[in-house]
């Protein structure tokens, strides 16, 4: 028997997803004093602004496939 695959969709988009992690994470380091956690929810904040990005550049309406 096969299994059926689970075809439900997020709630938000993936840009607003990234969007509040990023600031989840960043409102967290605020309240850390300096150190090893603050440091990875900083490189956290950072990963995800960059996917946002990507993922925004990735989607424009300008870009080309190659020829």
């Amino acid at each position: 028997m096969k299994k059926k695959r689970n075809r439900s969709r997020p709630p938000e988009p993936l840009q607003e997803r990234l969007k509040q992690i990023a600031v989840d994470a960043r409102e967290k380091a605020a309240g850390l004093p300096p150190g090893d956690e603050r440091d990875r929810l900083l490189e956290t904040a950072v990963s995800t602004e960059s996917a946002a990005a990507i993922d925004r550049w990735l989607s424009s309406p300008g870009l080309q496939s190659p020829k």
